[in-house]
């Protein structure tokens, strides 16, 4: 096997303690991710899964402008630690910078995003969720605001996250305060994987 540009037979150890988050060991074709979430846990990356090789790729619904909204987002005074529920482990830690206000038919919603190296994400979940999209939830990325704190939530790319095609990975769940009671029919629907 190799790991970090090292191979070798024999049996070693490793200090994961500091290492990034689903640190790689390949094997041949194979790969054994290693993630640590409470507990390790140990996921396997085979290029001849059938799920890979047979996968059909992902329904959505058709892209509709109107699901392109405009917020705004009120930061904290400092950053805040905020603890999702997850699918696969208790809980996970996210830092958020603030919570995003927007209007929907009328009426006023809030999210709460985490920060992301590219801007923020939003783990959200709606009308639609468990009936044509992935129960758990779905994620929206959201660069960043302009200087009066404009946001744009553009639905259209709402995305699943891997625990909607495998029970293996570990996922958040969207928390109470960003399950929408409204439809948000836009992005990624239920894999076909996942669909009876």
């Amino acid at each position: 096997m190799s790991y970090d540009g090292e191979s070798f037979s024999d049996v070693r150890g490793f200090d994961l303690s500091g290492a990034p988050d689903d640190t790689r060991f390949i094997i041949g074709d194979l790969q054994i991710g290693v993630t640590y979430r409470d507990q390790y846990l140990l996921v396997n990356y085979d290029p001849q899964a059938p799920q890979r090789t047979g996968f059909r790729g992902v329904p959505t619904f058709e892209p509709d402008p109107g699901w392109v909204l405009r917020g705004r987002l009120d930061r904290y005074a400092a950053p805040k630690s905020v603890d999702f529920d997850t699918v696969g482990t208790d809980k996970s830690t996210y830092t958020s910078p603030g919570v995003i206000t927007f209007t929907h038919a009328g009426r006023e919603h809030t999210l709460t995003p985490t920060s992301s190296p590219s801007g923020m994400v939003v783990v959200f979940a709606d009308a639609t969720s468990g009936v044509t999209t992935y129960g758990a939830c779905r994620s929206l990325s959201v660069p960043e605001p302009d200087q009066d704190g404009t946001v744009v939530l553009d639905f259209n790319r709402a995305l699943n996250l891997p625990c909607a095609f495998s029970g293996m990975p570990v996922c958040p769940v969207a928390p109470a305060g960003n399950r929408l009671p409204f439809a948000v029919e836009a992005g990624e629907k239920t894999p076909h994987s996942q669909q009876h």
